[in-house]
């Protein structure tokens, strides 16, 4: 795995798999194992976010390994001014019990000028308070937006919807992306799980002994500078999404996904929120 590391622009590194926390919290005991026994297989990056009501859910599962957690938390846009950004990190901080996030996010965009929260967002950072800050669910033009403002090349990631199905990223955002070295964070990699009895994928995954969950995860970590980050509620789950760090797909592989989920050949709007 180690040449497969995110660095970011501090410097923080980390594994292009990562785990997810939406609509986590209905079986906390199980969940938390879950996100324990992920960071111990080097999943370090926890997603999470004001939104989701899963913070002091992460907080207790990093609770003794925190030092060891990545974890990202968003504002939401509606809390996104220049003061409204500041409380909701104090908030966020609180809920996750920590002094620290290592990536805060605003979730998507708002009412609010976007130089109101980058303005804040560059305050937490040198407050201490947050490592590092980005966006999510933004396009080309609003991401070059946010680089043309005061601090705004300090921007560190952007967390978007990225499949096999959902591809439109990689006409254009995921090139840009890569052109000013700011990572991708991909989430709904598995497409809600919808995708996993596609025949193609299904395909794919016994030439390799693995699971269509695998070949997804795979699939999506195969491109420069992108970060997965699924849920998985169990301990099974997370163990069966790590595998598929070992996975190296063929040319064959891929043309065969490229033929059943074609890429894109124009600017297609952003999917998400």
């Amino acid at each position: 795995m180690e040449n497969r590391l995110i660095t970011f622009r501090n410097g923080q590194q980390v594994c292009p798999l990562g785990q997810g926390t939406y609509q986590m919290g209905r079986r906390r005991s199980e969940e938390i194992q879950a996100l324990r026994r992920g960071i111990e297989l080097g999943l370090t990056l926890i997603d999470t976010a004001e939104m989701y009501g899963t913070e002091d859910l992460v907080g207790e599962a990093v609770r003794g390994c925190r030092h060891k957690a990545f974890i990202v938390s968003k504002v939401l846009p509606g809390n996104a001014s220049y003061e409204g950004t500041k409380r909701a990190c104090e908030r966020s901080l609180k809920r996750l019990g920590t002094d620290y996030i290592d990536l805060y996010l605003l979730h998507w965009i708002g009412r609010y000028p976007f130089a109101e929260t980058v303005r804040a967002l560059a305050e937490l950072q040198q407050e201490g308070k947050i490592r590092q800050w980005g966006m999510s669910n933004l396009d080309v033009d609003d991401m070059e937006r946010i680089l043309a403002l005061p601090h705004g090349r300090d921007c560190a990631a952007n967390q978007v919807l990225y499949n096999v199905k959902d591809r439109g990223i990689e006409y254009d955002l995921i090139p840009w992306s890569r052109q000013h070295d700011i990572p991708v964070m991909a989430y709904t990699p598995l497409g809600e799980g919808r995708l996993r009895s596609h025949k193609t994928l299904a395909d794919i995954a016994r030439r390799h002994d693995a699971t269509p969950t695998q070949v997804l995860l795979a699939w999506v970590m195969r491109a420069q500078n992108v970060i997965a980050i699924p849920k998985a509620g169990s301990i099974a789950h997370v163990e069966e999404n790590a595998r598929s760090l070992g996975i190296s797909l063929t040319e064959e592989d891929l043309c065969d996904i490229d033929r059943a989920f074609p890429a894109p050949t124009h600017k297609i709007r952003l999917a998400g929120w």
